[in-house]
């Protein structure tokens, strides 16, 4: 564990930021920081970077103060001179290494010290001051731990208990632990209304994301003995529906919930044959092995790699991976 008292008092100048393409844990456990040390040391310059943060996300204190970090190609990398501001302390949230920050990364390598809090089985540590716990349910359940109780508020708890909900699925993922759910208590004690916040960022969709999600769904395949089943959304797809990368969000978790299946793939093509791959899985497979071998990471039942190729090459590959693991059990 660190010393939070200790590193955010030796620094003048904070970022925090964490991976790109930030789900709930990365914008609740960047905000509840965020919002702490803004409330225990309002002197101190804090700001954080986030990749597009979704606007489902917005009720969080905060959210309108994020400053939205877009990629770069090597060649606009080369042509801009910009001068990257050394912060005196970077918190680097909810990712196994640096290279998940994207541009972000540029102010993590000037800063002056960093710290890393992570709960990432496949995090070896990267900066100097490491809190790394994959054992934990999300980066919000550590950072939690690292607060005085006593100056946690309503906006605080609210930012948490978003993080770990999104990391847990409600609780209902084998990563939640007496820990996590006694922290969950305490949370909701502050009096927000904590089931229009898992409504609003879990069930409710908009007429394009449910008429996409229908199409996944309705042209999904089962294999492997029907004990697995992929989707996949092209580029084109989208483009008749009007939708953005953030309209797939909870595809893949509803593909895993059909009877008989232990593993679910679900892809969309962000660029011509370079898809985005998500994984969920029930009990036997360990999709975050396979995400490794990809490049990617995650959890054991979620994790999620960039690959590049046709869709039916991608699940080949993807699909012998699982076939080893299936027949080892």
């Amino acid at each position: 564990m660190i010393n939070l008292k200790e590193l955010v008092g030796g620094a003048n100048s904070i970022a925090i930021s964490a991976h790109v393409r930030p789900d709930g844990d990365a914008i609740g456990s960047t905000l509840g920081l965020y919002n702490y040390i803004k409330k225990c040391w309002p002197e101190k310059k804090v700001t954080v970077f986030l990749e597009n943060p979704e606007e489902i996300f917005s009720y969080l204190k905060g959210f309108d103060e994020i400053v939205s970090l877009q990629r770069k190609t090597a060649e606009e990398k080369m042509l801009t001179s910009d001068t990257v501001e050394a912060y005196d302390l970077f918190f680097a949230l909810d990712l196994g290494d640096i290279e998940r920050l994207g541009e972000a990364g540029e102010y993590f390598k000037a800063a002056k010290v960093t710290a890393c809090i992570d709960h990432h089985i496949s995090n070896t540590g990267f900066s100097m001051n490491d809190y790394i716990e994959p054992t934990a349910s999300s980066t919000s359940e550590l950072v939690f731990t690292l607060f005085d109780e006593a100056n946690v508020d309503t906006e605080i708890a609210k930012c948490i208990y978003t993080g770990i909900i999104h990391d847990t699925g409600i609780f209902q993922y084998s990563n939640t632990s007496k820990r996590t759910m006694e922290i969950g208590g305490k949370l909701i004690t502050y009096g927000f209304d904590f089931t229009n916040i898992i409504n609003k960022t879990f069930y409710e969709k908009t007429y394009c994301q449910t008429q996409i999600m229908g199409r996944a769904i309705m042209e999904s395949i089962r294999f492997m003995d029907e004990r697995c089943i992929a989707s996949v959304v092209d580029h084109k797809v989208m483009e008749f529906y009007g939708a953005t990368s953030a309209d797939l969000q909870g595809i893949v978790n509803q593909l895993l919930l059909t009877e008989g299946i232990e593993c679910a793939i679900f892809m969309y093509e962000a660029e011509p044959f370079t898809y985005k791959v998500s994984m969920r899985s029930g009990n036997l497979v360990d999709v975050a092995a396979i995400a490794t071998h990809f490049g990617g990471g995650g959890h054991k039942k979620a994790a999620g790699f960039t690959m590049c190729g046709s869709y039916h090459d991608i699940l080949n590959n993807i699909s012998e991976l699982i076939e080893k693991q299936l027949d080892a059990e």
